[in-house]
């Protein structure tokens, strides 16, 4: 399970998760089971410790 440290990283990796850039920038996380869109960055950069889609 992946938890925040508070000192600006994660321990471990997001399980059943990935991530992909969208058309306008931002990036979104989307479920891997059901393949919904979970949420989406609008401050830039990725997600931490997410799982890219190619």
């Amino acid at each position: 399970m992946a938890k925040n440290s508070g000192s600006g990283y994660r321990k471990g990796a997001v399980t059943e998760r990935t991530q992909f850039q969208t058309p306008n920038g931002n990036w979104a996380k989307r479920d891997a089971d059901t393949g919904r869109i979970m949420d989406q960055k609008t401050s830039g950069g990725k997600f931490k410790g997410v799982r890219t889609e190619k």
